[in-house]
């Protein structure tokens, strides 16, 4: 199994274009594998691009905004993708609080799956904890996660899902065919921690993982303490310890 990190753990670090180069070497020497980009920056793709090839890390994806999957902005998200060489682009979460913004949402993220599915990119989205509760405002049945993995591809954070009382074995197997990439990720309640500092449960996420074929881990902490190369070096060394 491979591991990545989510770039928003290292946010703190990051105030400049340099910046995101050097954080990238980084990475690189906490033994990752590979990235997922939360924002680039300031820097070109195709300078990114030949940072990763250099130290020989993967964009296995990136958190890109909303309007970014528009059908006027698809093409350059696309061309986005295909220089940081990754399959997989999505966003971070939306504003899904009515029935009009869920709609728009699922209008936007269905039409930019469809389209590029078309060139061998997955468009998804990534959950948080209200994704698995059927909304107070529900005209049609079940929960957003459940009307998000029917249009467009899912990343499962799986903190935030055990955070809402899923059952992560159950919930990787059930929606593999929709899921593309996954989060590991620790803590107590909404508070966020380095992984086996919190209560989630772990050693599950790695085996459905494994079980259900996933060749990518990908490590995020909303809130890394004392800074986030610390707190990932922290949950590097369980990752090296408890999921290869």
């Amino acid at each position: 199994m491979k591991f990545a990190i989510q770039m928003y753990t290292l946010r703190h670090h990051i105030n400049s274009p340099e910046d995101m180069l050097q954080i990238l070497g980084n990475v690189k020497e906490m033994g990752f594998d590979g990235v997922e980009f939360a924002g680039f920056a300031g820097v070109p793709a195709e300078k990114l691009r030949a940072r990763l090839d250099e130290l020989g890390l993967k964009c296995v994806g990136a958190h890109m905004g909303l309007d970014d999957f528009t059908e006027e902005n698809l093409p350059k998200t696309l061309e986005t993708a295909k220089i940081l060489g990754t399959a997989c682009i999505g966003i971070g979460g939306a504003d899904t609080g009515t029935e009009d913004s869920l709609s728009h949402v699922l209008d936007v993220m269905g039409r930019a799956h469809e389209i590029a599915a078309k060139e061998g990119v997955h468009v998804y989205f990534h959950n948080h904890t209200s994704e698995f509760q059927p909304p107070m405002f529900a005209t049609k049945p079940g929960t957003i996660f459940d009307r998000l993995k029917a249009v467009c591809d899912m990343q499962v954070d799986t903190y935030w899902s055990f955070a809402a009382g899923q059952d992560n074995a159950k919930l990787l197997a059930e929606n593999r065919d929709r899921i593309v990439l996954l989060h590991i990720k620790d803590g107590v309640g909404h508070e966020t921690m380095a992984l086996g500092e919190g209560e989630n449960d772990l050693t599950t996420v790695v085996k459905a993982a494994k079980d259900n074929g996933f060749d990518w881990l990908i490590l995020e902490n909303d809130d890394p303490k004392p800074t986030g190369l610390e707190d990932a070096a922290r949950s590097m060394a369980w990752l090296n310890a408890n999921a290869r």
